[in-house]
């Protein structure tokens, strides 16, 4: 069979939604460094759908505890109230967004995120569910 006798590939798909299945932009990148989760956090900013690996949770988590700190301790020292809260609105979207792609890897829908609402046992569920590996059926929530 010659090169030229195989069929060309079909166009890629046009318009809102037409990222395909599977697409490596949503697949979670396993064995992430801190500097690589940060990066995806704000690149991903509010984006809702695909997975997040372990590593690129956790980093991110890390890095808004870091971040936290920092400006608490700023705060302390200019007794500026602010600048928190401006920190916290900024990031309010990504960590949603994070959490929900770190359940969609585990094979849950965002909308678990709310089980958190419950007192205590809500918490330790998600906790739990964030600790464990991605699972490939996960996968039905790249694109």
């Amino acid at each position: 069979m010659s090169y030229e006798s195989y069929p060309t590939p079909p166009p890629p798909p046009t318009g809102y939604g037409a990222v395909p299945l599977g697409d490596p932009r949503f697949a979670p990148l396993p064995g992430a460094t801190f500097g690589q989760a940060i990066q995806r956090f704000f690149q991903r900013y509010a984006q809702f759908r695909g997975r997040a690996s372990r590593s690129e949770y956790w980093w991110s988590i890390l890095g808004i505890v870091l971040a936290t700190i920092v400006l608490e301790i700023l705060t302390a020292i200019n007794s500026n109230f602010g600048i928190i809260g401006i920190l916290w609105l900024g990031l309010i979207v990504p960590a949603l967004s994070i959490a929900v792609r770190r359940l969609h890897d585990t094979d849950r829908s965002g909308w678990w995120y709310f089980i958190g609402l419950i007192p205590l046992v809500g918490g330790i569920i998600l906790l739990v569910w964030y600790c464990q590996s991605g699972k490939p059926e996960g996968a039905r929530f790249d694109g």
